[in-house]
């Protein structure tokens, strides 16, 4: 089913206004999208008009959207999305108020993450065979993720002269386009001078750049690339448990709380703008408290 006219070329200038205004990637301005698009066709078939929805409006769609089986949180972010709509709405002057306002997301448990002990990740981090320019590549590249808690993305956009070799730290553009600086221990960063100097110039082509972390084509490795690589080592570790390249970045954070590691200068390091993102490593470190306690105590 299609939309009228006018709600099509409403639809076109708020993904426009995604695109261009608020700087969001392809698959956020096609994942508003589609919300956006069923909400207009919800509000069209109760003929409400955009600009004249109520919060009873948004609510009977969140409603109907979790009979259909839509999980906490696939609706909340449906409702990111309608109010994003409704923000542009206002911005636009074509309404006076956000229905969204007075609407709850939908609460949603916060599934722990799979994290490893530190000898699991020693023993990932042991298996590069650091004789070869590849194998010295994948050390570099798995210290460099758990030494400050990397993602993926940051880590494989790295370029040469985001290397703060002087005080020790790397610059990382992470979501948003927010940049942070973090610290690098010196066994990562012994890693990576190896890589530098005895292994990339192996991998270097003419086409390849500044960017730090090379495929054996000379081209920047992908997040694939980064996975299969990631996979093969927990293999030969013999490790059993699912171990995405997120689970590096989790266990980093688990690691420096249960070490005592303020709960601040952790959120600094991992690039989160709200620290209740941070927290969810608490539960795990609490989790940790809790089986020493009922491992050494007398009364555990």
């Amino acid at each position: 089913m299609s939309l009228p006219d006018a709600l099509e070329r409403l639809y076109k200038r708020f993904l426009s206004y995604l695109a261009a205004e608020r700087g969001l990637s392809v698959n956020t301005v096609e994942a508003y999208g589609r919300d956006v698009e069923r909400y207009l066709r919800f509000l069209w078939t109760r003929g409400v008009r955009p600009e004249s929805a109520r919060s009873e409006d948004v609510r009977e769609l969140l409603r109907r959207l979790g009979d259909y089986g839509l999980g906490p949180a696939s609706l909340a972010r449906n409702l990111s999305a309608v109010r994003t709509f409704h923000r542009f709405l206002l911005e636009e002057g074509m309404a006076e108020g956000d229905p969204t306002e007075l609407v709850d997301a939908p609460r949603r448990g916060r599934r722990l993450p799979e994290v490893l002990n530190v000898e699991e990740v020693e023993a990932i981090l042991s298996q590069p065979d650091t004789s070869t320019p590849l194998g010295m590549r994948d050390k570099a590249m798995l210290e460099l993720m758990y030494a400050p808690g990397m993602r993926v993305s940051e880590l494989l956009s790295l370029r040469l002269g985001d290397l703060l070799w002087q005080v020790g730290v790397v610059r990382v553009s992470g979501k948003g386009g927010r940049e942070r600086i973090v610290p690098v221990g010196e066994v990562a960063l012994d890693a990576l001078r190896t890589y530098l100097k005895e292994a990339r110039p192996k991998l270097a082509k003419a086409r390849s750049g500044d960017i730090v972390f090379l495929n054996r084509r000379g081209e920047r490795l992908s997040r694939m690339g980064f996975w299969k690589v990631l996979r093969g080592y927990v293999r030969s570790a013999g490790i059993s448990k699912p171990v995405s390249p997120h689970t590096l970045r989790h266990s980093f954070a688990t690691h420096l709380l249960e070490g005592g590691a303020d709960l601040r200068a952790v959120q600094e390091m991992l690039g989160h703008r709200d620290i209740s993102t941070t927290q969810i490593y608490t539960h795990l470190d609490r989790e940790y408290l809790r089986e020493v306690i009922r491992t050494f105590h007398p009364r555990g």
